[in-house]
């Protein structure tokens, strides 16, 4: 709670002199090359002084969050920038004419190059196609190879201290057989390489991944953020930065390629969009069923009927703050694959202006976290909602 005495691992405030509840959660999307728009985002708030307690992830948010909880405060953004740097370094940095059609084309050209090729310490193309492969094995059911991603995160995180240091780290996947969503958690099991490429096994492209027996696909086929498991979870007052790389607004479509990268964003926003507003409304359901209950005669509070739903009622406040990657208007489909360095290097800086506009404001998520209410909000785009609380 903001009252509380702070924890000894964090400041009571951060720089900008927004007050940290118990818990600080940051909840990544998974979309291939825009995640460097989060790793913007993680140095803005490091810079900020905002420590995180817990990180959860989908997809490429799980790389990312393997990253944070694996490696010392002092350690992350190096191992961050060394991870985005190899992923974009086989594409070199064009001078480029500022019109769009041009950046437009070169960012097209840029994907396919990255279908040709793979990218470096992720994922490269198999040398035989999936139709020649033995059915069944992982040649037969992906186009790519990503044991080059187990590299890198061996070479990037200490897995010791991953699972045994103070940040907590979720990660999400798809079991492949029963399409049933697994997250792994490392409050509940040991989390290594095989987790965090689970949570990012996008077919068809990329293999499943075995896990002790069970084969899982990428976390985002069911839901491309794991803000479901990081609420179902609380157990503290909480402040939640959420970053999403899909858009769910968006200006209507003009081109076959505008309709390509507009229904991507709706697929994987809309789900992100519908756990956010029902969260939201259930906690406003659950506001009003607590102050029936205050108001109930003092004889009535040991009925066992009465105490379950004051059980069921019961939550932490939380504030949710949105950070919402915007595309270019040169960017199309490709965009979650197009991993060229000035494209990861634009991505990172909106990365970090989300966090400034987002701090510019912080005093409406401030005066929520002081008055102990819950609310959600998108300050990097509309002017400061009132801290009205939900």
């Amino acid at each position: 709670m903001a009252d509380a005495e702070p924890s000894p691992h964090r400041p009571r405030r951060s720089r900008e002199a927004l007050p940290l509840p118990d818990c600080v959660a940051l909840v990544l999307q998974g979309g291939g090359a825009l995640g460097s728009y989060q790793a913007g985002v993680i140095e803005a708030l490091d810079e900020a002084a905002i420590e995180i307690d817990w990180v959860a992830g989908i997809s490429i948010g799980a790389v990312n969050a393997a990253i944070i909880a694996g490696n010392p405060p002092e350690r992350r953004l190096d191992r961050l920038r060394a991870f985005w740097e190899q992923a974009s370094s086989a594409l070199p940095v064009f001078p480029l004419y500022p019109d769009d059609t041009i950046r437009e084309a070169v960012h097209e050209w840029s994907a396919g190059v990255v279908l040709s090729t793979g990218v470096p310490g992720f994922f490269r193309p198999r040398p035989w196609p999936p139709a020649l492969a033995i059915p069944g094995t992982p040649e037969a059911l992906s186009f790519y190879d990503t044991a080059p991603l187990r590299e890198t995160l061996d070479a990037l995180v200490d897995w010791d201290l991953l699972n045994d240091g103070p940040v907590r780290l979720s990660v999400g996947a798809v079991e492949l057989e029963s399409g049933n969503f697994a997250y792994f958690d490392t409050r509940e099991r040991r989390i290594d390489a095989r987790h965090i490429m689970a949570s990012g096994a996008l077919p068809p492209g990329l293999p499943p991944v075995e896990i002790d027996g069970r084969w899982y696909w990428d976390g985002g086929l069911v839901s491309n953020t794991p803000l479901t498991h990081v609420l179902d979870h609380q157990d503290e007052a909480m402040l939640v930065f959420q970053v999403d790389l899909f858009a769910a607004a968006a200006d209507r479509p003009r081109t076959l390629t505008d309709v390509l990268a507009r229904e991507k964003e709706i697929r994987f926003s809309s789900r992100t969009r519908q756990i956010s507003d029902e969260r939201m409304r259930l906690r406003l359901e659950r506001e009003a069923i607590r102050k029936v209950l205050a108001k109930l005669p003092a004889d009535w509070c040991d009925d066992p009927d009465v105490e379950a739903l004051r059980s069921m009622a019961a939550e932490r406040p939380v504030s949710l703050v949105h950070l919402i990657y915007r595309a270019n208007a040169w960017e199309g489909g490709s965009r979650d694959f197009e991993f060229s360095t000035r494209t990861m290097h634009e991505h990172w800086a909106a990365g970090r202006a989300a966090v400034a506009e987002t701090m510019a404001n912080a005093q409406v998520v401030a005066a929520n976290i002081l008055d102990g209410k819950t609310a959600a909000y998108d300050l990097t785009r509309t002017p400061p909602p009132p801290p009205a609380a939900r």
